[in-house]
């Protein structure tokens, strides 16, 4: 006899509320109703003490009026005390009371004129207080801003480890502060992943490319080696130091996307001396003339990276130089809280619409990828990468005439 499989239990409706989301008192202290209850407060204690003003102003004035009345009665005549005040000496008892109301009508006008200038002067001085105490209060309910801001321009100089750690109501400021220190520990993680990516890349690329080396030099320096193997083992040398060159790149140009953590004191004048020094044999060997002046430039970084900078920039400007008569100027200067490094140099004409792609890793001048011998394509993104690290920038700008000036810009 067949037996009929049991029925799945059904699953369980799904939630149509987010679980991840916390349950939120209804009347929880929000912003919006702090700023509503505090300025809902301002605005009632503020009406509460014009109107004390208004009402101890207006019975002063009330009571000075009647104090000072604009006539007074001397032996059954009725005499007036002030000038404004007319009163008949001879007529009728309406010409009388005419008279009498026209007074009153004057006293109670000065009243209301000096009530005027009481209240404008109260006003003037209520509007002082208002404006300070709300200018306190602002600052005080906007400080979680200010805390949050500090905190991110910190993160900015690459101290990822800082959190807000904001205490105080669960309002949306406190939320905003939260999510924020949970965006920064994310960044934090991805940041160490990285850099632990890039070291043991570093040594997993490097290590079998200086093997392939050793052993090209080895049996090079064979002296019974056939003519052949020879000129192979050479080319292999050179496509191996292209490799090696590539690889160095890409991995400076991994690292130099961070911002600087350790800064030390560097000249940018002794930078770019270390870079012609490096250079120079080759701008020789080429015919490339080599000069400027260069000034102290002291600025606060790394010396290695601000030395690749100067390097990756001459090696440029000395191999995409003219054949005949070329030359490269290098120099250095400082001012505005800016310090500047400068290289020029002779060479062909260069679109301004191509100057962009120049800083794109494995793009040159009227190529898409590398394709010569001068060099793996990551002179200019390292330079600019490093340069971005340091907060500064790099400006390439064509020459009249040919070639280009390239201007870096750091802050001191």
């Amino acid at each position: 006899m067949a037996t009929t499989p049991a029925p799945h239990p059904q699953a369980p409706p799904k939630p149509t509320w987010d679980p991840r989301d916390p349950v939120r008192p209804l009347l929880r202290p929000t912003i919006r109703i702090r700023l509503t209850l505090l300025y809902g407060g301002m605005f009632l204690i503020a009406g509460i003490l014009l109107l004390s003003i208004i009402y101890l102003f207006t019975a002063q004035a009330l009571s000075d009026s009647a104090a000072q009345l604009p006539f007074k009665i001397v032996k059954g005549e009725v005499q007036a005390t002030t000038s404004l005040c007319v009163l008949p000496a001879t007529g009728t008892v309406d010409q009388f009371n005419d008279a009498v109301s026209v007074c009153l009508r004057h006293q109670s006008d000065r009243a209301l004129d000096d009530l005027l200038r009481r209240s404008l002067f109260a006003l003037l001085g209520l509007s002082i207080i208002a404006f300070a105490f709300g200018y306190a209060m602002a600052g005080r309910v906007l400080s979680p801003l200010g805390r949050i801001t500090r905190t991110a321009r910190q993160v900015a100089g690459s101290d990822l480890s800082r959190r807000i750690e904001l205490d105080g109501p669960d309002d949306e400021l406190k939320e905003l502060a939260d999510t924020f220190d949970e965006m920064l520990e994310r960044l934090e993680r991805a940041f160490t992943a990285q850099q632990r990516f890039v070291a043991n890349a570093s040594h997993e690329l490097r290590t079998p490319l200086a093997i392939n080396r050793t052993l090209l030099e080895v049996h090079l320096s064979d002296p019974g080696a056939p003519v052949e193997l020879q000129q192979l083992g050479k080319t292999l040398l050179a496509t191996n130091e292209r490799s090696e060159q590539l690889v160095e790149g890409l991995l400076l140009l991994a690292r130099s996307d961070n911002q600087i953590i350790e800064r030390k004191a560097v000249d940018l004048a002794e930078v770019a001396e270390r870079a012609v020094d490096q250079v120079h044999a080759e701008a020789e060997a080429k015919g490339v003339e080599i000069r400027g002046e260069r000034a102290p430039a002291v600025v606060q970084g790394n010396g290695v990276l601000l030395e690749r900078i100067a390097l990756n920039l001459l090696q440029n400007a000395v191999r995409y130089n003219v054949p005949e008569g070329g030359w490269v100027e290098v120099g250095t200067e400082s001012g505005h809280g800016r310090a500047v490094l400068l290289v020029s140099n002779t060479g062909p004409v260069v679109p301004a619409y191509e100057i962009d792609n120049l800083f794109e890793p494995f793009r040159r001048l009227r190529q898409e990828r590398t394709g010569s011998d001068k060099g793996v394509g990551l002179g200019l993104s390292i330079a600019r990468s490093v340069a971005r690290a340091h907060g500064g920038r790099i400006i390439a700008e064509p020459r009249e005439g040919g070639g280009l000036v390239m201007r870096v810009t750091l802050p001191i």
